[in-house]
């Protein structure tokens, strides 16, 4: 059974952030939703469920991990299979509301690649911080998307809720993927989802930064696929 693969990307992204990785994955299909048009992560997850496929494999990087967390908790049986990558599961202190919104004006002022900028060197392992073709990447990326999009987003993050008290009733596989110098998402935040859900595959790669999907295309592709076989192998034998 080749059940359809939902990818949900992080703040500022769109689908050339999943290029990497299906290139190095089998043909199956794929669904890869805008990340916009709600104002919090209940309000998006509710939203796509309302226009996905009844049965679907989900994967959520970033920000689309928070939402991915939503849409299991309110529809647990639709999900065959759940990926957290780059995820910091707990509720957003309240102290960062204020960075959140400077950046936001900041992209209003002087454009969305003065905010990757400023981010970058948070993004990635230092040893891809010289590496300007992927720096590139992200902010032409950044540059598709629009102030509005990036408020909605940013009103998604500030607003998230911890959710890790729901994972128990999630009757499909889990993967968690983290980069070892996530320093946005760190390894800590997913030692801590690891606790609510013991039974998860937790994979950690090293000398890699919250970008794990652009930084190690390769290893993510490695990891999600035999994600994808056991998720598919558990719907068949129900």
């Amino acid at each position: 059974m080749s059940l359809p693969l939902v990818l949900l990307g992080g703040t500022l992204c769109d689908g050339a952030l999943w290029q990497p990785l299906c290139r190095h994955l089998p043909p199956q299909p794929m669904i890869i939703p805008e990340m916009s048009g709600a104002d919090s992560a209940e309000q998006l997850a509710a939203q796509l469920l309302t226009d996905l496929p009844a049965r679907f494999l989900l994967v959520g990087f970033s920000l689309g991990a928070l939402v991915a967390l939503e849409m299991q908790a309110q529809a647990a049986q639709r999900i065959a299979g759940l990926a957290l990558l780059a995820v910091n599961p707990l509720a957003d202190a309240p102290v960062n509301a204020a960075g959140r919104i400077a950046l936001l004006d900041r992209a209003a002022k002087n454009g969305m690649r003065s905010v990757i900028e400023q981010l970058w060197p948070r993004y990635v392992h230092a040893s891809r911080l010289a590496d300007r073709e992927l720096l590139g990447a992200l902010v032409t990326m950044a540059e598709r998307s629009s102030v509005e999009r990036f408020r909605q987003q940013t009103a998604i993050a500030i607003q998230r809720r911890d959710l890790r008290h729901t994972l128990p009733a999630l009757q499909a596989p889990l993967l968690i993927l983290n980069g070892d110098s996530d320093a946005i998402c760190t390894p800590e935040h997913h030692h801590l989802l690891v606790k609510a859900a013991p039974a998860a595959r937790h994979i950690t790669l090293e000398q890699c930064g919250h970008f794990l999907l652009l930084e190690q295309p390769q290893a993510c592709a490695r990891a999600l696929q035999t994600w994808i076989k056991r998720s598919e192998l558990c719907v068949s034998t129900l």
